[in-house]
């Protein structure tokens, strides 16, 4: 008999077994649920609500340190009889999805942890915008998870090879399925990721069909849907929490709330601009801006074509949004200005030089 035949369906196994061990007169579980400061955890007897102990709550360093969907952890019981269970620790992730907290300047929020697949859905119609799918993809890289990019709504878009062209142009080696609730194409592509004990999230914007394509895989509506809006062709935000839900048979998804926003607090920008960053080891200088340097292998790329300007410009915003991660205002104002003027003297100076200027 397996010692934890319920919480393997959760995706409960090695290393977390050999971590739970460490923990005398503690019980494993997995969080399915988060609401403000209480959590649905399901265990080897089934589905209760937990809060956090005074000590972690505590010991937590930022957003990352409590639990969220998705995460394994220590409780003083294994069912929810006389009150909430207590989580005492959070066990080690093996991967984890997360973005800046909106409104703070350094914590971070956990979209869904101890993913396999991440599923970067984005919409053929309104919502198409490889822009943002470039912020989501250098998120999913840096996860530990696989991201699989879903192009949903094909039935409502005219131009699904050229958007698919494009998109094929950022994807840097993430696989890419077009789908369609409405007809059917591409979910059996998407289950062909369902297997025993893996866990598959879907993460993206507010309406782009998440909701709609985890129905198709539990094989009922259990998550609620909206129609399109007429005006704009958008999908209307349904989902208000993440939540983990164990599919028919097998296998485990993650649903999240549409974001209307993606700041980092972590990416993987080298991987998700493979491209860029290969061709910067043939620029002719090794400290090479790809600005007016001659022989800058990138600048050739974008007057030729090869590179949208775009996307570099993007790679480069990236770049820059991650090295301001976790300074001060001050630190982040003089960032700010090294890289405008080179440095506080240099910026002094030009003031000084448009001052004259205008009294000539």
């Amino acid at each position: 008999m397996q010692l934890y035949a319920n919480l393997a369906q959760y995706g409960f196994g090695e290393p977390f077994i050999q971590e739970a061990a460490i923990y005398d007169g503690l019980f494993p579980a997995r969080v399915t649920q988060q609401h403000r400061d209480l959590y649905t955890v399901v265990s080897e007897s089934g589905e209760f609500g937990a809060a956090i102990s005074g000590k972690l709550r505590m010991g937590a360093d930022g957003g990352d340190g409590f639990p969220a969907v998705g995460d394994f952890v220590m409780l003083d019981r294994t069912g929810g009889d006389g009150g909430n269970a207590v989580i005492h620790h959070v066990l080690p992730r093996k991967s984890v999805f997360v973005r800046k907290a909106a409104g703070t300047a350094h914590d971070v929020q956990v979209v869904a942890a101890n993913i396999d697949t991440i599923f970067i859905c984005m919409s053929l119609n309104a919502d198409f915008n490889l822009r943002r799918l470039e912020r989501y993809l250098a998120v999913a890289w840096d996860s530990g998870a696989t991201p699989v990019i879903v192009l949903t709504k094909s039935d409502l878009c005219g131009e699904v090879a050229d958007r698919l062209a494009e998109v094929n142009t950022v994807a840097m080696g993430a696989e890419i399925i077009v789908c369609s609730s409405e007809n059917g194409d591409g979910i059996d592509s998407i289950g062909a990721f369902v297997h025993f004990g893996k866990t598959i999230a879907f993460i993206g914007s507010s309406g782009v069909g998440k909701s709609t394509l985890i129905n198709k895989l539990i094989g009922q509506d259990v998550l609620i849907t909206k129609d399109i809006r007429a005006g704009d062709g958008k999908g209307r935000h349904t989902t208000t929490s993440r939540q983990l839900i164990l599919l028919p048979g097998s296998g485990i998804v993650i649903d999240t709330p549409g974001m209307r926003e993606l700041a980092l607090a972590s990416g993987d920008v080298e991987q998700t601009f493979s491209d860029i960053e290969a061709l910067a080891l043939e620029c002719k200088y090794s400290d090479c801006t790809h600005t007016a340097e001659p022989g800058c292998a990138v600048q050739q790329a974008i007057n030729n074509g090869t590179l949208s300007g775009k996307r570099f410009e993007n790679y480069q915003k990236l770049q820059r949004e991650l090295s301001y991660e976790g300074l001060n205002s001050r630190q982040l104002e003089n960032e700010k200005i090294n890289r405008m003027f080179g440095s506080k003297a240099e910026m002094k100076q030009a003031f000084r030089q448009i001052k004259n200027n205008k009294k000539r």
